[in-house]
């Protein structure tokens, strides 16, 4: 068995360097599909880190009635921490919100004149609430109107935000959904390749073929260096892809960092260079080998 699998494997290697521009022409055209797995993967790295972004910015407010004891608020707050979907929630009492508004318009005379002659705090003590996902924020607004806590409160901005909310969702599926779609169809260009290449190179070796069989050699023995070719081919496009996307992640960092920041590219792929080596070739030898085996099947039948 051992010495049926090294001439597999030699053969294989000898098959793959003697087709010459055919292999360079696979690995080449699976590089460009590996390469475009891994900008998937940092536009999904990209998009998420700018929707954290984004989302950090929106929560809901939940603004209560004058006559709310502050136990009552603190209670209430202890509730909504409790619920799975909240990430946090924060208390800001009525004089901490007037501080706030006095903060924010300190510059401006007029408002500041006004607060003045009010002579009381016109502002009402809240909560801000910060889901886990931005599909969140729905259940956590309808927890807030059962009735024993909506006798308390006053009113809840999910309306004013709803929209931002729901544009942040269908964007965030939308990026899923494109991305998925994306990946399949390099993966079928990628395979097509191999799978013309495998059936070339079974061409150009249809004379060997023949003798190999007259002389009575196994299937595995004949069919087994074209698995081995696309292996080959896969397990190079991933080495290829990783050393020539590592220069382009470094380029192109700063200025993802210029407008997300916080994010470093090249950070993250030197960071995960194990595991992103190990999806392209995981990515790599299981379109390689499965274009080589689907070829072998339809072109080597008995």
């Amino acid at each position: 068995m051992f010495t049926v699998i090294s001439r597999i494997v030699h053969y294989g290697f000898t098959n793959f360097w003697r087709n010459g521009w055919p292999s360079a022409a696979t690995v080449a055209i699976m590089v460009v599909a590996l390469m475009g797995f891994l900008g998937l993967i940092f536009f999904n790295v990209i998009t998420g880190q700018a929707i954290a972004s984004v989302q950090d910015k929106i929560d809901i407010s939940v603004y209560f009635k004058t006559s709310t004891p502050e136990d009552e608020i603190l209670s209430i707050k202890q509730s909504v921490e409790s619920l799975s979907e909240v990430k946090s929630v924060e208390y800001v009492s009525a004089d901490r919100a007037l501080e706030i508004f006095k903060e924010n318009h300190k510059d401006d005379p007029t408002i500041s004149q006004a607060i003045t002659e009010l002579g009381s705090n016109p502002l009402v003590a809240s909560l801000n609430v910060k889901a886990r996902r931005p599909d969140q924020y729905a259940s956590i607004a309808q927890y807030l109107q059962v009735p024993n806590l909506a006798r308390w409160v006053d009113n809840v901005s999910y309306s004013k935000n709803e929209v931002v909310i729901d544009r942040l969702v269908a964007i965030i599926e939308n990026v899923n959904r494109g991305g998925l779609i994306l990946t399949i169809v390099l993966a079928l260009i990628a395979g097509l390749v191999v799978f013309n290449t495998i059936r070339l190179a079974i061409y150009s070796s249809r004379d060997e073929i023949g003798v190999m069989r007259a002389v009575g050699a196994s299937n595995s023995l004949v069919r087994g260096p074209f698995m081995v070719e696309g292996v080959i081919a896969g397990v190079l496009s991933a080495v290829v892809s990783i050393i020539v996307t590592a220069p382009i992640a470094y380029a192109v960092s700063p200025y993802f960092s210029v407008f997300i920041p916080g994010l470093n590219i090249f950070r993250y792929f030197y960071a995960n260079l194990l595991s992103l080596f190990g999806y392209q070739l995981l990515f790599g030898i299981g379109v390689g080998a499965l274009s080589s085996f689907v070829a072998v099947r339809r072109y080597l039948k008995n």
